[in-house]
């Protein structure tokens, strides 16, 4: 395992090759050891390489780079996630360009049942502040773990105040860590360790360059079932960040401000967009979100399992064992083809057995 760890970094260190190619040449040889020890023609033979990628690949052995992050993965105990891994975050999965691999330090589940990511500006006001520690308080009770960026503003408030209430926070981060940006926030990044995490696709030495961010973006959008924009302007990183959710097909909020106030500007024109949902309160958030306590009639159901096919009992009883599940693990559970399951979906949901959630999730009436 050790000698496929070191190939995997060095995987993600060749230059120009990027999360999509890496992903191709994983489907296609299993693992990264069997990348590197491919011909030429073989990795050039597969779709979206080329000789150029090949030729990158097998001229690359900067390997001495990969045994240094090796000893500071040992040292630290940094867990690497592989795109193959369980413990990857599997809502990344379902984007086009999931890194291939991430460095996690911490200890909450990026793979729990509700995740959400909180931005917005690095120059809030009192109301962004207000509205973001309303929201947050307003969530103890949900299960949730709280994603942002671990930036000044919004992204701060959000994780301190998940520190107070002991919902756990991750951080997600543009750098590799072995260095914190902003420093400002080591303390908090400290704190974060003991309740939640720091998380990155970039290896150590790597710095805070303005070109890692839109990248950063990308795993706090996709990473999470919605993602709610505080106080933003049209142009800056919270909106990249709102058009990477948009196009992953997560849920969208944005609260909405002043039309004189350009910390609301961005806001604004994602509901004027219809790409973002008006955010208008934290109790409305949890009943969009499908997260409002069921009652559930165990007898009623059992009733009418004799009435159903051996394939819908089969997804009653996935979704019996937890709150609500993507339909992707619904497929892979359940062992039907996609034509199949869509029909028993669509049985179930006409007898008013099951409901579609925000995110293609599927939950128990």
């Amino acid at each position: 395992m050790k000698e496929e760890l070191f190939y995997r970094i060095a995987l993600t260190m060749i230059p120009d090759l990027g999360p999509v190619r890496v992903k191709a040449l994983i489907d296609h040889f299993g693992n990264a050891s069997a990348v590197f020890r491919a011909g030429k023609k073989e990795i050039a033979a597969i779709e979206t390489m080329g000789l150029i990628c090949a030729k990158k690949i097998k001229e690359w052995n900067d390997f001495e780079t990969v045994e240094k992050e090796i000893v500071f993965i040992d040292k630290y105990q940094v867990q690497v996630l592989f795109i193959t891994d369980k413990q990857y975050p599997k809502r990344l999965l379902h984007c086009y360009d999931p890194p291939s691999l991430l460095y996690y330090h911490g200890n909450a589940d990026l793979n729990q049942a509700r995740i959400i990511s909180i931005i917005g500006t690095r120059n809030h006001t009192g109301y962004g502040k207000q509205v973001t520690e309303d929201l947050v308080n307003g969530l103890q009770t949900q299960n949730v773990l709280i994603v942002s960026g671990l930036a000044f503003g919004i992204d701060a408030i959000a994780h301190k105040t998940a520190l107070q209430y002991a919902i756990p926070t991750i951080g997600v981060l543009a750098h590799g860590l072995d260095i914190l940006y902003p420093s400002q926030h080591r303390a908090l990044a400290k704190d974060m360790l003991l309740q939640g995490g720091l998380l990155t696709e970039f290896g150590m030495c790597t710095q805070p360059d303005k070109h890692n961010f839109p990248k950063r973006n990308r795993i706090v959008a996709g990473m999470s079932d919605a993602t709610i924009v505080i106080e933003t302007a049209v142009k800056g990183g919270s909106m990249i960040t709102a058009e990477l959710a948009h196009n992953y097909n997560r849920d969208l909020f944005a609260v909405p401000g002043k039309v004189t106030d350009p910390k609301s500007s961005g806001c604004l024109r994602l509901i004027q967009q219809n790409k973002a949902t008006l955010f208008t309160g934290v109790d409305e958030f949890i009943a969009s979100m499908g997260w409002l306590e069921k009652k559930k009639q165990v007898k009623k159901q059992k009733e009418l399992f004799i009435e159903l096919s051996n394939e819908e009992q089969a997804v009653m009883a996935l979704l019996g064992q937890t709150d609500s599940m993507p339909v992707d693990d619904l497929y892979l559970k359940s062992g039907l083809s996609s034509s199949n399951l869509a029909a028993v979906i669509l049985n179930l949901e006409m007898q008013n057995l099951i409901r579609s959630l925000p995110g293609k999730m599927y939950s128990l009436a």
